[in-house]
């Protein structure tokens, strides 16, 4: 059992091609860095059985399921009622990654924002966190997370958060949390870090967002859970934490959020 202090790896993508034959060595090395338990996300409803899998076949891993953004044109329109039923899987704890992307994107907003108004009413009626992708469209994700809100709450990540300090801000008064990637630790990222540090650290996460962003000293390699270790530790630099102590401040905050991943862990 690793004595490094326990982390949750809340974003990754244990899928893709880049992790193929690779699994086992992957989860044993996160588990050597602490990474104990990871959330690997499904971007396109026809991969949610394969992703599935990836959770069955390793304890450590949970899943979500929903449709990417940049997908929202090339993938069949989901309903309330197809997410609500991948939720009733016993390791299905979030809704999406869904969101808005008008830097890739932006031809599809409207198909992007009626996605995402649907991923939120799942949200809404299974109680799971929606998870959130936001890139240059943050004035129409503040828009739509505020008024769904309003209809009827719901909990949310802002999912490898890189947006301005106003989004931070419709977020956090929402109630919402911050996730934390590579980017965040990135040399150049002042900005940003400055934005999380103005945040409550009971509304932080950390991920990976593999086999994206990795953080130094892996900037440009294939990032994988392990190195959530190098992100939060970043993190507790910033929060001015000891390491342990900011690791179980992002352990609570996580199993707050992602309540199902917790019990999980309780009935195990």
């Amino acid at each position: 059992m690793t004595k490094e202090p326990q982390i949750t790896d809340s974003h990754c993508h244990l899928d893709f091609p880049d992790f193929e034959g690779q699994l086992g060595a992957v989860v044993a090395r996160a588990a050597d860095a602490g990474v104990t338990r990871m959330v690997t996300i499904c971007t396109r409803l026809r991969n949610e059985p394969a992703v599935r899998a990836i959770a069955e076949a390793h304890a450590p891993v949970f899943y979500a399921a929903g449709t990417h953004p940049m997908s929202a044109a090339e993938e069949p329109m989901t309903s309330v009622d197809e997410l609500v039923q991948l939720s009733q899987h016993p390791k299905f704890v979030g809704i999406g990654e869904t969101g808005l992307d008008y830097h890739y994107t932006s031809e599809s907003a409207k198909l992007q924002k009626q996605s995402l108004r649907i991923h939120i009413k799942a949200a809404q009626a299974t109680g799971l966190p929606l998870i959130i992708h936001a890139r240059a469209a943050d004035d129409d994700m503040a828009r739509i997370l505020t008024e769904e809100f309003r209809n009827a709450p719901y909990s949310c990540v802002m999912h490898c958060f890189s947006s301005s300090t106003a989004l931070a801000r419709a977020a956090l008064d929402l109630g919402f949390y911050l996730s934390m990637s590579g980017i965040a630790a990135f040399p150049k990222s002042m900005e940003l870090r400055e934005i999380f540090a103005s945040a409550s650290v009971d509304r932080i996460l950390v991920e990976t967002d593999a086999p994206y962003l990795a953080p130094p000293p892996h900037r440009g390699k294939r990032n994988e859970p392990a190195y959530t270790a190098f992100t939060a530790r970043v993190g507790a630099e910033l929060f001015g934490m000891d390491y342990a102590d900011f690791a179980a401040q992002t352990q609570t905050n996580f199993e707050r959020l992602f309540s199902k991943a917790a019990d999980y862990k309780a009935a195990a």
